[in-house]
């Protein structure tokens, strides 16, 4: 902890404790998951969201995100956090329109500054985002999940044309993905990461200027997939991806469960590394079991269910003074519910609960 954060630590505690702010994933009026219902979770502070029907690269139009906003706050919760702006292939792969669609991207960031967003999450993944074998996975009680097989990875023909996985943007054609991948396997890790530091060169003034914190979504899972390049897996990224520009608004959407199944990452040791450098913006906390290999399973929040120690991390969080914004991850679907695979009503809302019982528990620790 640095002079400042302890400071500021100690302050908070003396006025009777800070508030980190839950937060949750909501997809808009076409979500199964009512916002409504949301606003009764216990301690619910904000909704994540975006503007799901503009194509990516394209700039959204204040009068959506104003639309977006009301009904956020209509429903009694803030609009704070935007999760995600998407980031063009051009943009990732440094070739084409890529200047244009920067510009496009800084007109977001304006546009959701005025609209009072505080943060923007966004990633640097090429091609699709998260990668799962299966989506219901029935585990032995009952319940399913998201999983990570690695026998049944590496039996995927992504460029087969029949490959539909969790991230993957459907609009692509065979021959769209030939070329993407093909033209990734030319710019290779170090050209991603040449294109990433460009791209932060040019966002981040504009994200100080409207006061927008940018933060950054590790891979997941955190290596390569389908011999594709991901430069945001481990600790020695991190510290190179903020190094790129030194500010607080290029900052960290730090998730536990992407960086969690990579098991050369401690977490709760990373988590108190960067939340003293104040530069974890967002945090995604969801708990995973590790198997052999590279597999793993999506399991219930409790420490106990799966691999990760989230008491471990809630209190790097609080020790480091995080007044940031939370939001429990992929859930189980239970109790017969069924909807967008990992992101149902009934386990987000229990793992909610489950870290904010974890979060009161620390204050009064802390105030005795």
């Amino acid at each position: 902890m640095n002079h400042l954060t302890k400071i500021k630590y100690l302050f908070l505690v003396m006025i009777g404790g800070y508030l980190m702010k839950l937060s949750f994933r909501w997809y808009g009026e076409d979500d199964p998951v009512k916002i409504e219902y949301i606003r009764q979770i216990p301690t619910m502070d904000s909704i994540v969201t975006a503007i799901y029907d503009v194509p990516v690269g394209k700039v959204w139009s204040m009068e959506s995100i104003k639309s977006l906003k009301s009904k956020v706050e209509d429903s009694g919760l803030n609009f704070d956090v935007i999760e995600s702006v998407p980031v063009h292939e051009d943009i990732k792969l440094g070739r084409g329109d890529r200047d244009k669609y920067i510009e496009n991207y800084k007109q977001n960031i304006i546009n959701l500054g005025k609209a009072g967003v505080k943060v923007i999450c966004y990633n640097f993944m090429p091609v699709f985002d998260w990668t799962r074998s299966q989506l219901d996975k029935e585990l032995e009680d009952g319940s399913t999940a998201l999983v990570y097989y690695k026998e049944q990875v590496d039996k995927m023909d992504p460029l087969s044309g029949e490959l539909s996985l969790p991230g993957w943007d459907s609009s692509y054609t065979k021959e769209d993905l030939k070329d993407l991948f093909e033209a990734y396997d030319k710019v290779g890790e170090d050209g991603l990461w040449d294109n990433l530091e460009h791209f932060l060169k040019e966002i981040i003034p504009v994200a100080e200027a409207n006061d927008v914190k940018m933060a950054i979504h590790p891979d997941d899972p955190p290596w390569p997939i389908f011999g594709l390049p991901r430069i945001i897996t481990d600790e020695e990224s991190l510290d190179k991806f903020l190094k790129l520009v030194d500010s607080k608004y290029n900052g960290l959407t730090f998730c536990t469960g992407s960086l969690g199944s990579g098991t050369f990452n401690d977490v709760p040791k990373l988590i108190d590394k960067y939340a003293a450098q104040e530069r974890i913006h967002f945090m995604h906390i969801r708990n995973i079991k590790l198997l052999e290999g590279e597999s793993f399973e999506e399991s219930a929040h409790v420490s106990s269910y799966g691999s990760l120690d989230i008491v471990a991390i809630m209190r790097a969080l609080h020790k480091n003074g995080f007044d940031g914004y939370l939001r429990p991850d992929h859930g189980r679907m239970i109790w017969g519910e069924t909807g967008k695979p990992g992101y149902g009503l009934y386990d987000r809302a229990l793992g909610a609960v489950y870290i904010s019982g974890i979060w009161e528990t620390l204050q009064k620790e802390n105030n005795k």
